[in-house]
């Protein structure tokens, strides 16, 4: 809560005090409550939650409570593998543990959104959403397991409904299942919440899509998710924009009587937004905790790391008034920096690998662990100028990255080291090719050297790093024997990531390779230290 905010209660407060018949003892109690609780709900809110939940990018959560555990997935855009599936006991800590698709369903092109957990007659559906690959439309795909975190199988497009069809959520009525999604997000009418009803096998749409919810005031809606209550449907949206520096994402209620309609707006025009540590919060998902309460697991930036750490994972708890009207209590992390720093042998006999990803539409990384470590080669797209890029996701503004590269066992004609990879057309990179060491930016689709120097021959490892500072400058270092040597660049306002970040995902740092077919690098270790 913002400093306005909390004056604003405050007056709220002592108008409700002003106002009251103060004649009696009781009342004046009352009123010393009353206080007493403004001043508590003005300082426990202060205080938010300024650790996330999930660090990190982790966009559109979905969760789902199986066998004990409980399970989450989120977008995963232009990475791969795609959707990472986190677990946890108790909904504050949690573990990846692999990812719903290791390589891209045959019908898809790119756009890895707002995957949908849905259970039914002992099957685990994943919806998500895909751009298709033959025509580049957005659609809604399923895939289904046994299991709630591994052996999915994909079964194609359940829904291809105009120009787009995103955002799943699965309602069940009865023994009615139906479909909604968001709608006319490419058209020049409003946007519409739309829904059908859906097969028994969740499959396939029967019958005709009708109308939730119209945008008319044309700010964007999406990322809807249903509780049922008192006789209710009640609607919780996203509105606004998503993602990037100028996003004002919030969310909204709405109820009904019945899944068609018509929806009434109830509780506040804003449930959740913006507080002192977080902005742009919305699109999520309920599940039922442990403890009989009711959870929704969703996204918000940091105002500290905004779009370079992404659309974090952020918790709260739903409650209720007497007369039905839904409000958010932020819950706090218990993460607490657990787990954001990492270090990784990657040799073969390390039982620890670290989940990497890379941006599957320019390049086709082949790696294996070997004895030595993890051997990387493959091909880029032709308009690819970075190369490939095997990042981790980052959980701080300013942190470090770094990794030792096995030069004997490495091609001399190959690029290899680290880098920060935003896009193709957008990095920054300090690498090793032959005896030369290379700071590199790729800016608007080009690559320059930024600085260049010469190294020990005949070296049979390499240690190299880079720093990103607050300012978002990157300092670069490498180690032949015991002490980093700083690679500067003669134009320092060159060594920036300042607009590198894609306007729906974070930058990633992690390991760089760029060669011929016939190439390859051995990597002994990498690791990220996050600094703030």
């Amino acid at each position: 809560m913002n400093m306005l905010n909390k004056i604003f209660l405050y007056f709220a407060c002592s108008h409700n005090q002003s106002t009251m018949n103060l004649s009696t003892g009781a009342d004046k109690n009352r009123c010393s409550w009353l206080m007493l609780l403004c001043f508590l709900s003005c300082s426990l809110v202060s205080f938010a939650q300024p650790k996330a939940t999930i660090n990190g990018d982790f966009p559109d959560p979905t969760t789902i409570f199986a066998n004990g555990k409980y399970y989450t997935i989120g977008t995963s855009s232009e990475w791969g593998p795609h959707f990472p599936i986190y677990t946890s006991d108790d909904l504050r800590n949690w573990t990846q543990t692999g990812f719903v698709f290791s390589s891209a369903p045959e019908w898809t092109q790119s756009s890895f959104w707002a995957p949908e957990y849905f259970y039914n007659e002992g099957i685990y559906y994943v919806y998500y959403s895909a751009k298709r690959k033959s025509d580049g439309v957005s659609c809604i795909g399923v895939a289904t397991s046994k299991y709630p975190d591994r052996d999915f199988v994909d079964h194609g497009v359940v829904v291809d409904y105009g120009t787009e069809s995103i955002d799943a959520y699965v309602v069940k009525e009865g023994n009615q299942l139906y479909m909604t999604w968001k709608a006319y997000g490419l058209d020049k009418r409003p946007i519409e919440l739309i829904a059908s009803k859906l097969s028994a096998d969740g499959f396939r749409l029967e019958g005709e899509p009708f109308s939730l919810l119209q945008d008319t005031a044309r700010v964007g809606i999406e990322g809807q998710a249903f509780v049922k209550k008192d006789g209710y449907y009640y609607m919780f949206y996203s509105a606004g924009a998503c993602c990037g520096v100028g996003c004002d994402y919030n969310v909204q209620a709405v109820r009904s009587k019945t899944i068609q309609g018509p929806y009434e707006r109830v509780g506040a025009q804003v449930l959740l937004g913006e507080n002192e540590d977080w902005k742009c919060m919305g699109h999520g998902t309920f599940v039922d905790g442990k403890d009989g309460k009711l959870y929704y697991l969703f996204h918000g930036y940091s105002k500290i790391g905004t779009t370079y750490t992404g659309r974090e994972g952020l918790l709260a708890e739903l409650q209720w008034s007497a007369s039905g009207e839904p409000s958010f209590v932020f819950l706090p992390s218990t993460q607490l920096n657990k787990g954001q720093d990492v270090q990784f042998d990657l040799s073969k006999k390390s039982k620890t690998k670290p989940f990497l990803q890379w941006d599957f539409r320019y390049s086709k990384p082949k790696y294996s662990y070997t004895a030595n470590g993890l051997q990387l080669e493959g091909t880029t797209a032709s308009d690819n100028p970075t190369g490939i890029a095997m990042t981790l996701r980052p959980t701080s503004k300013v942190y470090e990255v770094g990794t030792s590269i096995d030069l004997s066992k490495s091609s001399n004609t190959a690029q290899k080291g680290v880098v920060i990879y935003g896009d193709k057309d957008r990095s920054i990179g300090l690498s090793v090719l032959d005896n030369t060491i290379q700071f590199w930016l790729v800016k608007d689709g080009k690559k320059m050297l930024i600085k260049e120097q010469a190294i020990a021959a005949g070296l049979k490892k390499l240690e190299i790093k880079l720093e990103l500072a607050a300012d978002l400058q990157v300092r670069a270092y490498y180690k032949e024997s015991s002490d980093w040597v700083e690679v500067v660049p003669a134009d320092a306002k060159l060594a920036s990531i300042n607009g590198i970040s894609p306007w729906d995902r974070s930058p990633r740092p992690g390991i760089h390779f760029e060669g011929k077919e016939t190439d390859k690098a051995v990597f002994q270790s990498l690791y990220l230290i996050n600094k703030s």
